[in-house]
C-alpha cells in the first residue's frame, strides 16, 4: 500500500524494452516535482538477447545506488500479437524488478491504460500524446525533450505513480478534491478533460 503521509519522495519509473529500456527519477515533494534524469538506455548494439538484459540490470542498479529511489513504478504486462515479443519484454520488466528487489526497492505496476488516463484523461491516448502533456505539466524545454519516446514512457509511469500519492493541493475554502478546487478557482484549460484539466488548472494556480 502507497504510503500517503511521506511529503518526500524519489521515484524510479522504468519503461522495460529489450532494445532500448526508458528510465526517469522524479523527486516530489508536496507539490513540487523536479526531474532528476530521465532517457532511454540504448542495449541495442550489444549482442544477444541475455547479454542486454544484463546490461539493463546492473545500469538500474547503478540508477538506485546514486539516487536511492523510494520506490520502483513500471508498466505491467501488455498484450501483443507477438507472443515472442511479449515474452521479450516480460523478461526485460523481471529483469528491473529484481535489480529494484536486490536494493531492497519497493515495486508498483501500472497498466498502460492507467498511465495514460492519469496523464491525459485518456486511456487510449498516443504516445506522443502523454509526451506532450509531459512537457506541458513539468516545463520541459523542447530541446530536452528525448527523441526516444521509451524516455518520456517512463517519465510517464513516474509522474503516474506521483499522482497516486494524493495530488496535494492547497485546498483554500475547504475544498477536498481537484474538481472543486478548480471550480471554486474558475480555472479551465481548453481542449483537456478529466484529471489531465484538473492538473493544468493546479498548475496555472501555481505559476
Amino acid at each position: 500500500m502507497i504510503d500517503k503521509n511521506r511529503k518526500e519522495h524519489i521515484i524510479l519509473g522504468v519503461d522495460p524494452g529489450t532494445l532500448f529500456m526508458g528510465y526517469a527519477l522524479l523527486h516530489t515533494l508536496g507539490q513540487q516535482v523536479e526531474i532528476l534524469e530521465f532517457g532511454a538506455y540504448d542495449v541495442h548494439k550489444t549482442e544477444g538477447q541475455y547479454p542486454r538484459l544484463q546490461k539493463e540490470f546492473f545500469f538500474l542498479q547503478d540508477l538506485i545506488d546514486k539516487y536511492h529511489p523510494s520506490c520502483l513504478a513500471i508498466e505491467t504486462q501488455f498484450v501483443d500479437k507477438n507472443p515472442q515479443t511479449m515474452i521479450k519484454i516480460v523478461h526485460a520488466q523481471g529483469v528491473a524488478i529484481a535489480a529494484a528487489l536486490s536494493k531492497d526497492v519497493p515495486i508498483y505496476e501500472y497498466s498502460p491504460m492507467k498511465i495514460k488516463m492519469a496523464i491525459t484523461g485518456n486511456g487510449h491516448s498516443s504516445k506522443e500524446q502523454v509526451a506532450g502533456m509531459l512537457q506541458r505539466f513539468l516545463h520541459i524545454p523542447d530541446e530536452q525533450m528525448p527523441k526516444k519516446l521509451d524516455a518520456t514512457d517512463a517519465l510517464g509511469i513516474a509522474y503516474c505513480h506521483y499522482l497516486q500519492l494524493g495530488m496535494p493541493v492547497n485546498t483554500e475554502g475547504g475544498a477536498k478534491d481537484w474538481t472543486t478546487y478548480a471550480k471554486r478557482k474558475g480555472l479551465t484549460d481548453k481542449g483537456l478533460t478529466g484529471p489531465a484539466a484538473q492538473l493544468a488548472a493546479a498548475l496555472k494556480q501555481r505559476k
